[in-house]
């Protein structure tokens, strides 16, 4: 692993740690001014795109506050030159009480050892009738 890919582990290792805590001033550390944070869903084919510290800011604060218990469990990380990928499993209670179990994966654009990109994909879960 050169410098380059050690410096962006380090960043994703540091997120990570910042999502286990929910704190959201570290999160936002490992980005760069104008990065992106695409989430999963919304209305464009890339989900809901927030764009610069600010935007991320309140994504982040909706999403604790919607899922106070949310941790991303068992992450596997790996990088490759400026890009990397986060794999998890997401485990919240929802508003309505449900347990919900997820795996994920986060895809991540680097430049000077912070997040320009962080792209975030998980499972789809479909219920279905029990016979």
């Amino acid at each position: 692993m050169d410098s380059t890919e050690a410096r962006n582990l380090a960043t994703i290792e540091r997120l990570s740690a910042g999502f286990a805590r929910h704190d959201v001033d570290v999160i936002l550390d490992c980005f760069a001014e104008e990065g992106i944070f695409d989430i999963t869903e919304g209305p464009d084919p890339w989900g809901e795109r927030f764009q610069g510290k600010a935007a991320i800011r309140t994504a982040l604060e909706s999403l604790f506050k919607a899922l106070p218990d949310v941790q991303f469990t068992g992450p596997v990380h790996w990088v490759s030159g400026d890009r990397g990928v986060s794999e998890w499993t997401c485990v919240a209670t929802t508003p309505r009480g449900r347990q919900l179990r997820v795996s994920g994966c986060d895809l991540f654009e680097f430049r000077d050892g912070l997040i320009t990109r962080k792209d975030s994909y998980f499972k789809k879960i479909l219920r279905r009738d029990a016979p």
